[in-house]
């Protein structure tokens, strides 16, 4: 496209947008305490973290304060409040479901809580585990979800379990992979199985259903493979009603969070897909597949089915399948699963530039301390300079494997491993 028109178009959009009075989740995410990382990507859900003391460098010899082994198999990122960094577990089998704390300063076992026995799981995919789907935690809570196999809310002082559901089913066939969300007191996630796809509210004091509503999509015609996904719903208020934005095969959906009641829709081809929504100005970034990934933004203000007046952009090269996006100075940024990244216009979809980076990548990008972070599965992080101009400030090494997001908190970096748990940061 011609420059000049390029610029164009964004101003169009830009106008547009802003005029749509959608505030997102960044200045929640700013007022948030140090010492709280309280779901999958952090405050506002979209991988930002204040830690003006974050390191840029490290190893296994170099600003590691502790290194935890955490038994088992689990890829859910871990969860901070106050002294706590929470995260689950699984036996490899399946059978035995657990919630593990440790000590934010010290790394010491503070709980180690079998939630769940399971008598007959299901097989999964080999690079899943039974435990994917990380927790959410507040004050005094923990509430940890293991898909179709329960949901339980915990007491964060003893452990002890409050309540728990075993009844909320789906047929997820490669394992669970939703992580939760709030709003209020309403504790929400998307269950979207070969067999029925649906996202459901749950009373956080209770476990009781205050809602559910089943995708408005008519599966019949798709091979059941192609009726699933992974993703964790995304909050967003627009013009003071909040949304819920929720990606499923073959869809992505707005919801009215406190009932339940879809507002509007977009139609698209693919599945299986695992990045979590983030919301900037209006506009709703998601990833349609998992095999052939576009990035798309949607504009937030429609009714109805809105496939063919409210989608604002799409992109379908070098995107990622996985690991989610974030945004930065108007800047959005995305690694896909080859190690490329590119910075684009979220206005417009324009890839300003793109590079590739060590290693292959399933773990979410992190913005903190004025730097991002790129966490590959070879234990190699790369730290970018964020702008219009590729700079890399740092490459990290450790020797382990990593696909769960990290947490961030007091300054320093929780970073799960396939059989570890680190604190990066001073000691």
């Amino acid at each position: 496209m011609h420059k000049a028109g390029a610029r164009a178009i964004r101003g169009v959009i830009l106008a547009a947008v802003l005029l749509l009075g959608c505030r997102g989740v960044l200045a929640a995410a700013a007022a948030e305490p140090t010492h709280v990382w309280p779901q999958f990507r952090g405050p506002g859900g979209d991988g930002q973290a204040v830690a003006p003391g974050l390191p840029l460098e490290w190893r296994e010899t170099q600003n590691v304060a502790w290194k935890t082994p955490i038994h088992d198999s689990g890829w859910s990122s871990p969860v901070v409040w106050g002294d706590q960094v929470w995260m689950t577990t699984a036996l490899a089998s399946g059978r035995e479901l657990f919630a593990v704390c440790v000590d934010r300063a010290s790394g010491k076992v503070l709980h180690d809580i079998k939630v769940f026995d399971i008598a007959a799981p299901e097989k999964i995919n080999g690079s899943n585990t039974y435990a994917s789907c990380t927790p959410l935690i507040e004050a005094g809570r923990l509430y940890v979800h293991f898909g179709t196999y329960g949901t339980a809310c915990l007491d964060t002082a003893d452990g002890k379990i409050l309540w728990q559901r075993t009844d909320i089913h789906c047929d997820h066939k490669e394992g669970p992979g939703s992580s939760l969300a709030a709003v209020g007191n309403l504790l929400v996630f998307d269950m979207d199985g070969q067999d029925q796809q649906y996202v459901i509210a749950l009373d956080k004091a209770t476990g009781k259903t205050v809602w559910q509503t089943p995708r408005s999509i008519d599966y019949a015609p798709f091979r059941i493979d192609f009726r699933k996904a992974y993703s964790t719903p995304a909050v967003v208020d627009v013009a003071g009603r909040t949304q819920l934005v929720c990606t499923g095969a073959q869809g992505i959906m707005g919801y009215d969070a406190l009932t339940g009641k879809e507002i509007w829709k977009v139609r698209f081809k693919g599945f299986s897909q695992a990045v979590r929504p983030i919301c900037w100005h209006g506009l709703a970034f998601f990833c349609t597949d998992v095999t052939t990934p576009e990035l798309w933004a949607v504009r937030l203000d429609g009714q109805g089915e809105v496939t063919r007046t409210h989608i604002a952009w799409k992109n379908a090269q070098r995107m990622p399948a996985m690991a989610s996006p974030v945004l930065v100075d108007d800047l959005l940024y995305v690694v896909n699963d080859a190690g490329i990244v590119s910075a684009m216009d979220p206005a417009t979809g324009q890839v300003l530039w793109h590079e590739k980076i060590r290693g292959t990548f399933a773990a979410a990008p992190l913005y903190a301390a004025g730097r991002l972070y790129f966490f590959g599965r070879n234990g190699v992080t790369t730290v970018l300079a964020p702008g219009r101009e590729y700079r890399v400030l740092a490459v990290n090494e450790l020797p382990a494997t990593v696909l769960a997001s990290p947490a961030v908190a007091d300054n320093a970096l929780f970073l799960r491993t396939k059989t570890d748990l680190y604190r990066i940061g001073a000691k």
